[in-house]
């Protein structure tokens, strides 16, 4: 397969439109908790009874039609090869817990990808929305849609008092985390961002990597939530980490303008030996590769670099993961054969745009 028709399998339908911002912040996420009535939590319930939530799910939903998403597919964490719910959990469609250990588990997508219910996670539902750029009302009322169409079938745990019952306290009450994942290189280099950060934690928002709690924030990617749920509207929620977002968007762009003004030949330099050692590595770890790839998104986004399409970075941080390595190959790689082949898509991608 050629790397063309591999991008344009790979890449998510709604990764391909550029949503408002989009030079800083890649993507916006809606999910919301939901358990059912009477039915124990995942993690106390028996097999039993949650084989009985995958097959409601199964017959209510699944091949079945949603005004908003059309058609869904089921996808079962049990009949999947390990690359492939790799692959799921590096497209940020499940997460690390749902491919890694979760018993019983499934997926149920949208055929954009914009949707993901994951099934028998911490919570019996996880309903996911996503979009490309600054889009938070957008993505809550697409959720919301799919909530509404699901709680018409099926009786979702909720206290008048406390709102929705969930297995984390910290999701009791809308059950909703809102999140952007936004690119952040300017802020980085100018040290501003470890000054900020605090701030925002101070405002009950919490900054983690690029695969949620626990992950490293590569290439300069931050994700941005809301830490706790209680006591507050879904409104309420999306309006404070708006406000945040906007704040940081400005302070990304000032710092852009800073370096632009003040290290004009340091940041040209940085950002052309980045993109020298893309075009010609043969070998490349993950983690250089985000930061290389960071370096050249900036140089586009200022317009340092032309010619090259700045969804670039949406793309390679994908393709160049582990699980789409090794997909692409059609085989299991070692990590010395992943850098390897990391390199040559690298090469590749950016020969195909050169060519376009």
């Amino acid at each position: 397969m050629s790397l063309e028709s591999f991008i344009s399998q790979a890449v998510s339908p709604w990764m391909k439109n550029e949503g408002p911002d989009a030079d800083i912040v890649i993507s916006s996420r809606v999910r919301l908790a939901r358990n059912l009535q009477n039915v124990p939590f995942p993690i106390l319930a028996t097999e039993e009874q949650l084989q009985g939530i995958q097959h409601q799910v199964e017959h209510k939903f699944a091949n079945h039609s949603h005004r908003q998403f059309g058609q869904l597919e089921l996808l079962k964490m049990n009949d999947l090869k390990e690359n492939e719910k790799r692959v799921l959990m590096e497209k940020h469609l499940i997460s690390p817990n749902l491919a890694n250990s979760a018993k019983e588990g499934a997926v149920l997508l949208s055929e954009d990808e914009s949707l993901s219910v994951m099934i028998n996670e911490e919570d019996h539902f996880r309903i996911q929305c996503l979009l490309s750029g600054f889009q938070l009302d957008e993505v809550l009322k697409f959720a919301n849609s799919m909530d509404d169409w699901m709680e018409e079938k099926l009786d979702f745990g909720f206290d008048e008092r406390r709102g929705y019952l969930t297995s984390c306290p910290t999701n009791v009450g809308t059950g909703l985390r809102s999140s952007v994942m936004m690119h952040l290189p300017a802020l980085v280099l100018t040290k501003n961002l470890n000054r900020i950060l605090p701030a925002i934690n101070q405002l009950g928002l919490v900054v983690r990597g690029i695969y949620g709690e626990g992950s490293e924030a590569l290439g300069n990617l931050f994700q941005i939530s809301n830490q706790t749920t209680l006591g507050k509207s879904e409104q309420d929620i999306v309006e404070d980490l708006r406000s945040v977002v906007k704040q940081l968007i400005q302070h990304e762009r000032a710092a852009r303008e800073l370096l632009s003004e003040e290290s004009q030949n340091q940041l040209e330099d940085r950002i052309y030996r980045s993109y020298g050692i893309l075009s010609y590595s043969r070998s490349m770890e993950s983690k250089e590769a985000m930061q290389r790839l960071s370096d050249v998104r900036l140089g586009i986004d200022i317009g340092i670099i032309k010619d090259v399409n700045g969804k670039i970075l949406n793309e390679l941080m994908i393709l160049t993961q582990p699980g789409f390595l090794q997909q692409y190959a059609g085989e299991q790689l070692g990590t010395s054969q992943r850098d390897e082949r990391r390199a040559a898509i690298i090469r590749e991608r950016l020969k195909l745009e050169g060519d376009i």
